[in-house]
C-alpha cells in the first residue's frame, strides 16, 4: 500500500472522481496534511452501548442491536421515510431516517449493528431513534469487520458544508489515517517532556479518534500549544534581530521639550508624560525602538507621536506618520499644523500629506500648497519634507526619504505584518527607523502579550481633565421617536450628530444572524437612511451621507463642512471610525449594533465626548438574542476599554475580536490564546530553546517548520 505524504492531493488520495474532494475543497482542504490538520469542534460521547431497556427520552446512546425488519414509505410531499425494528435481548424499539432510502438496502433483517443517536418519543409515548448512526459490526458475506467511526466510541463532530457531514468527513478521515505516513516529529523532545505532550502521531490519532476525552484534551492541548510556541519564537527572534540592527540616536534637549509642552493650550496627563518619556528614551539609543503606544479613545496619543516627530525633526531626521484612511491622515496633517502654529521652534520642519488622492506640503509661515506626487516624492527623497502623513501610499515603491528615522503607525492593528514591515524596514544609511505603533483598540493582556510580545509597551491609562462621561443606552424600537427627539433638542443647541450604519445601500442577498436568515434590506444602510432622515425625519437639517465609495475630494469636502459646523447630522459607515475629532458632536447613533464588534462599537462611541459638553451614545438592533444583548450591555458596565477587550474575549474569542480578514492564526492559535497558562507556559518553552540555539541551527525540524510558519503569519 503506497503510503501518502502531508503534501499529497486529497484529489489523488481520495482519486479524482471522488464527490468528497470538491467538497472538502469547500472547507479550504486541499492536501492529506490540510486534512489531518481540520480538527474536530467538538465530541459525542456514543462509548457505553446501552441495552434497549435502559434508554430514556432525550439520551444520547448507543445500543447494538439486530434489525428485525425495515420498511419503506413516501410522503405525498415525496419525502422517504425509512422504519426498521431493532431487537437486543432486553427489548425493541424503532429507528427512523428521513430522505435516506439506501438504508434500507444496508440495513437488511438479520444484520447486527451498532446504533449511536437521540432517544426522542413520538405522539403515541413511543421511544425511538431519531436518525441515528450506524455500524455493521457482525459481518455477513458480504461485509468485513472493521473499526468503528461512528458509534460505541466518542464521536468526532466537525466543522461541515454543504453535503458533507461529520459522517463522511470521518470516513474520509479514518482511511486517510490508515494510508498516510507518520507525520515527522518538529517539536524538540525536551520541550515535549517537559510539559507532557504527546507525540505528533500519537496526538493525531488521538484528536481524531480518542479514546477518552482525557486522550482528546491532552492532543488538543498539544495542538494549540505548537501554533502559540511558533508565535512566541517569532516574537523574540524579532526582538534579536532589532537588538542586532542599528539606528539613529535621535538626541532629546529637555529645555526644548518642557518649552514646547508649556506652550500646548493644555497639560499633558501623567500617563502621557510617562509614555513621551519612554519614546524619547527609546529614540536616544542606537538601536531601533519597537514601541507600542496604547491607550484609550481620545486619550491623546497623538500629542505623544507628535512631539516625537518634531523632535526627530529638529535632529535633521525625517518622520513618516502612516494612517489606515484618509481621513484620519488628513486630520493628523492638520493636526501637526495647528501645533506648529503654536510653538516657537527657531526652525519649524516642513510637513507634508501623501495620500492616493492629494499631495499637500505646509511650510512654517503657515502656508498649505499643493504640489504634484512626483514634485513631493522629489523633496521626501532630498529630504525637503521631514515629516511626512500618509496612507498606504507612503510604502509604494517610488516613494524614498533621504533620511527615515522615525516611523508611526496609527491604528496599526488595522495595517497587516507586511505593510507594516514594509514601512519600518525602509532603510537609510544602513539604519533601521524606530517604530511607534499607536492604537486605540483595547487589546486583552493575554493576546497582548502573545501577538505584540515583540513590542515594548506604554500605556496611557487616563482620559485628558475635564472630560465627561459618555451616557449610553441599547435603544428598543419604541423607544426610537424619543431618541430622535433628544438628537433634535442637542442640534437645536448647536450640537452635532453622527448616525452609523453596517452598509451603503440595501442588498437582497441572505444573510445569516443569530441562528437563522435575515434579509439584508432589513439592515439599515447610509442611502436609506440619509433619505429617511434629511426628507422625512429632520428636513429642516442640514443632513449629509458619508461612506467609503466615494471620492477622497468629495469625502474631504464633507469631513470639512462637518468640521466646521456646516453640517447637523452626518450618516455614514465605518470610514469615521478611527481617529475623526468632532469636539462639537455630541451624538453617536450607532444602527444594527451586532453588526459591528464591540471594538469597532467603542471606537465610534469615541468619536463624541471630546468637547465640553455631555454626549450620549445610541446603541439600536432588532435583534433579541441573548448573545447581542449580552455584547451590547457589556459596553454599558464596562469601566473601560481593557475591561471591555476582556469581555469581546470572552463572548466572541479572539478569532472575532481581531476580524476574519486578516489575522491569518491558525484556528488552533486562536482558541489557545484565550489560556494564558498555555501562553504562559509556550513562551518559557521559546525561551529556554533560543536561549541554548538562537538559530535553530541544532533543531532542523523545528527551523524548517518556522520558516513554513513565517511565511503565512499576518498579524492584525
Amino acid at each position: 500500500m503506497r503510503r501518502l505524504s502531508p503534501e499529497t492531493p486529497l484529489f489523488e488520495a481520495l482519486g479524482a472522481k471522488s464527490p468528497y474532494v470538491r467538497r472538502l475543497e469547500h472547507l479550504g482542504l486541499a492536501t492529506v496534511g490540510d486534512l489531518l490538520r481540520h480538527f474536530p469542534a467538538r465530541y459525542e460521547d456514543f462509548s457505553k452501548i446501552y441495552k434497549i431497556a435502559e434508554l430514556e427520552p432525550g439520551q444520547a446512546a448507543t445500543i447494538q442491536a439486530a434489525v428485525e425488519d425495515v420498511r419503506v414509505r413516501r410522503t405525498r410531499r415525496g419525502m422517504t421515510i425509512v422504519e426498521a425494528t431493532l431487537a437486543d435481548e432486553d427489548g425493541t424499539i424503532r429507528a427512523v431516517w428521513f430522505n435516506q432510502p439506501y438504508v434500507a438496502t444496508t440495513l437488511r433483517p438479520g444484520r447486527v449493528a451498532n446504533f449511536a443517536g437521540k432517544i426522542s418519543v413520538s405522539d403515541e409515548n413511543e421511544l425511538y431513534l431519531n436518525h441515528p448512526a450506524y455500524e455493521i459490526v457482525r459481518p455477513d458475506v458480504q461485509d468485513r469487520n472493521i473499526e468503528t467511526r461512528h458509534t460505541a466510541r466518542l464521536v468526532p463532530i466537525y466543522p461541515e458544508t454543504r453535503g458533507l457531514t461529520s459522517r463522511g468527513i470521518r470516513f474520509v478521515m479514518q482511511s486517510i489515517m490508515r494510508r498516510a505516513q507518520p507525520s515527522k516529529e518538529w517539536l524538540p523532545e525536551e520541550t515535549l517532556a517537559a510539559l507532557g505532550l504527546p507525540e505528533v502521531n500519537r496526538a493525531l490519532r488521538a484528536v481524531h479518534f480518542p479514546l477518552s476525552m482525557e486522550h482528546a484534551a491532552a492532543a488538543r492541548r498539544r495542538f494549540d500549544f505548537e501554533s502559540i510556541f511558533l508565535l512566541h519564537l517569532w516574537n523574540l527572534q524579532q526582538k534579536l534581530r532589532l537588538a542586532d540592527a542599528k539606528a539613529s540616536s535621535i538626541a532629546a534637549d529637555i529645555g526644548k521639550i518642557r518649552r514646547i509642552l508649556a506652550e500646548l493650550p493644555f497639560d499633558l496627563t501623567q500617563s502621557q508624560k510617562r509614555s513621551l518619556w519612554e519614546v524619547v528614551q527609546d529614540m536616544e539609543k542606537p538601536r531601533p525602538m519597537n514601541r507600542l503606544l496604547q491607550g484609550d479613545v481620545g486619550s491623546g496619543k497623538t500629542i505623544v507621536a507628535a512631539i516625537a516627530a518634531i523632535i526627530a525633526a529638529e535632529n535633521e531626521r525625517q518622520t513618516a506618520f502612516m494612517a489606515p484612511t484618509e481621513i484620519l491622515a488628513r486630520q493628523h496633517f492638520q493636526t501637526m499644523a495647528g501645533l506648529l502654529h503654536r510653538i516657537a521652534a527657531q526652525a519649524k520642519p516642513v510637513i507634508g500629506l501623501l495620500t492616493a488622492g492629494e499631495a499637500l506640503v505646509f511650510y512654517e509661515d503657515g502656508m498649505e500648497t499643493k504640489v504634484t506626487k512626483d514634485e513631493f516624492r522629489k523633496r521626501s527623497a532630498k529630504g525637503g519634507i521631514a515629516i511626512i502623513f500618509g496612507t498606504h501610499a507612503l510604502i509604494q515603491k517610488n516613494v524614498s526619504f533621504k533620511d527615515l528615522a522615525l516611523v508611526v503607525i496609527d491604528e496599526q492593528h488595522r495595517f497587516g505584518v507586511r505593510q507594516r514591515q514594509a514601512l519600518a524596514s525602509i532603510a537609510t544609511g544602513g539604519r533601521t527607523p524606530h517604530l511607534l505603533s499607536m492604537s486605540a483598540t483595547p487589546i486583552p493582556r493575554t493576546l497582548m502579550f502573545t501577538v505584540f510580545g515583540d513590542l515594548n509597551l506604554s500605556l496611557i491609562t487616563e482620559l485628558p481633565a475635564g472630560r465627561k462621561a459618555i451616557e449610553t443606552k441599547i435603544v428598543l424600537p419604541l423607544e426610537r421617536q424619543a431618541t430622535y427627539e433628544l438628537i433634535r433638542r442637542e442640534i437645536g443647541s448647536g450640537r452635532q450628530a453622527f448616525v452609523i450604519c453596517p452598509r451603503i445601500e440595501k442588498s437582497d442577498e441572505p444573510d445569516m444572524k443569530d441562528g437563522g436568515a435575515q434579509k439584508n434590506w432589513d439592515v439599515r444602510s447610509v442611502v436609506e437612511e440619509y433619505e429617511k432622515l434629511s426628507k422625512r425625519i429632520f428636513p429642516d437639517l442640514r443632513v449629509a451621507m458619508l461612506h467609503g465609495q466615494m471620492k477622497a475630494k468629495e469625502k474631504e469636502d464633507i469631513m470639512r463642512r462637518f468640521r466646521d459646523g456646516k453640517i447637523d447630522l452626518l450618516v455614514s459607515t465605518s470610514v469615521v471610525e478611527v481617529g475623526v475629532d468632532i469636539p462639537n458632536a455630541t451624538i453617536m447613533m450607532i444602527e444594527g449594533t451586532d453588526r459591528f464588534g464591540l471594538a469597532q462599537l467603542y471606537q465610534f462611541r469615541g468619536r463624541v465626548g471630546r468637547g465640553e459638553h455631555q454626549s450620549y451614545c445610541f446603541l439600536f438592533t432588532d435583534s433579541t438574542a441573548e448573545p447581542t444583548q449580552a455584547r451590547l450591555k457589556a459596553i454599558l458596565t464596562a469601566k473601560n476599554g481593557f475591561e471591555l477587550a476582556e469581555e469581546d474575549l470572552k463572548l466572541r474569542g479572539p478569532g472575532q475580536f481581531f476580524g476574519d480578514i486578516q489575522t491569518g492564526f491558525p484556528d488552533a492559535a486562536m482558541t489557545a490564546l484565550q489560556d494564558a497558562e498555555l501562553v504562559r507556559s509556550s513562551r518559557e518553552a521559546a525561551v529556554a530553546v533560543l536561549a541554548k540555539d538562537p538559530s535553530l541551527q541544532t533543531h532542523p525540524a523545528l527551523k524548517k517548520k518556522f520558516e513554513e510558519f513565517k511565511k503565512t503569519i499576518h498579524r492584525e
